[in-house]
């Protein structure tokens, strides 16, 4: 009778025992292996980590001042003295463009704290109380978010003059919408589970039930809505600068780059084109690393099913 095993080769216990218990399955490996080396969330990240640098180095030091006209020749290209050139001001390009880092990050970080704080409010209160206030808060928000957010942004600018102050209080009530929105359905959906009704009949209060139960389970959607909004933060502040609704000088704005640029682009394009760049890789980071926080938090997109 012929045999597959080869010669001289034993059997071993975990041979003959099978697979063991706690050794993990290929396709769960796989999923975690996948999650840790994101490339949206390495590259997300990457992209805004150099421009949050820009930003907090632009904050103490700029090769120039930003209100340095005539620092050197107009309209001059990439040099020794002024590595990205000059505006039609004469003012160092580079400076420009790490003040308007500085105040880009400035946008997202304030704007979307004053939208979570809002949103946050809104939609626990809506999510968490009786039924009228509940019709009622949700009814402010769809209205929030049926009015475009650029010309509700555009309004509040007018009324409040053009500042970055002003920028921010635009942008971060307008966002205050989609967060509320997500926060309401999702405080809903955890308050409905056993384990709060259980948390509720042992005696935990109203704020220590949103405390231990509600924030941490909400907070990984929360956290991609916030990376994602921080990105339209950004544009739109680049959006009321170019219409000359942003900050005034000497504050450093992309926006406005791009504006005193159109004039002249056939002559000194680099005004234009750096600007631009500057927006897209910072809101395209921003995006990025929300679709990878997304795929770390959504077991439908993680594949350890």
């Amino acid at each position: 009778m012929s045999t597959d095993l080869t010669a001289g080769a034993a059997l071993t216990p975990d041979d003959l025992s099978g697979p063991r218990p706690d050794a993990p399955a290929p396709a769960l490996a796989a999923g975690r292996a996948a999650r840790r080396r994101s490339p949206s969330l390495i590259v997300g990240a990457v992209l805004v980590g150099l421009v949050a640098l820009v930003g907090v180095v632009a904050t103490f030091w700029t090769p120039y001042a930003l209100d340095a006209t005539g620092s050197g020749p107009r309209l001059a290209g990439p040099s020794a003295e002024h590595w990205a050139g000059t505006d039609r001001l004469g003012r160092d390009l580079l400076s420009q463009l790490m003040g308007g880092a500085q105040a880009a990050m400035v946008v997202a970080v304030a704007s979307v704290l004053v939208a979570t704080v809002l949103g946050l409010t809104l939609g626990i209160l809506a999510a968490a109380t009786t039924r009228w206030l509940d019709v009622a808060l949700v009814n402010v928000v769809d209205l929030l978010i049926a009015f475009p957010t650029l010309l509700l942004a555009m309004l509040i600018v007018t009324v409040r003059g053009a500042s970055l102050t002003s920028a921010i209080a635009a942008i971060g009530i307008a966002g205050s919408a989609v967060i509320a929105r997500v926060t309401r359905v999702n405080t809903a959906r955890v308050l409905r589970e056993d384990y709060v009704t259980a948390a509720k009949a042992s005696g935990t209060g109203w704020w220590g039930t949103i405390r231990r139960h509600v924030l941490p389970n909400i907070s990984p959607t929360l956290l991609v809505q916030v990376m994602l909004l921080a990105g339209s933060a950004i544009l739109a502040e680049a959006s009321l600068s170019y219409l000359g609704l942003g900050a005034p000088p000497p504050q450093a704005s992309w926006g406005r780059l791009l504006r005193e640029a159109q004039a002249t682009m056939l002559v000194q394009p680099w005004g234009a084109i750096l600007p631009g760049l500057a927006v897209v890789a910072t809101v395209l980071g921003l995006n990025l690393l929300g679709d990878g926080l997304r795929e770390r938090n959504d077991p439908n997109l993680r594949g350890d099913r």
